[in-house]
């Protein structure tokens, strides 16, 4: 029986460990959306602006994949 409840609550904190991924998509997400906004605005300025975007969507999506990758090591590790 503690096994089974061990295993439980494993696959629950993995579970709740992929809530990251959406977080990630949001964030990516927002960052685009922000961007295009500001082009829209100001189109002279979105080229110099392009280096900052891929550095925002870089870091959302890095803490996507590290909530995958705690969720992968719940899963398989713990």
């Amino acid at each position: 029986m503690e096994g089974e409840l061990a295993l439980l609550g494993k696959y629950i904190g993995a579970g709740l460990a992929t809530i990251g991924l959406g977080g990630a998509g949001i964030g990516v997400g927002h960052v685009a959306g922000n961007f295009l906004a500001g082009a829209l605005r100001n189109p002279s300025a979105a080229a110099g602006q392009t280096a900052t975007l891929f550095v925002g969507i870089a870091f959302a999506e890095a803490l996507g994949i590290f909530s995958f990758l705690i969720a992968l090591l719940l899963m398989f590790a713990v």
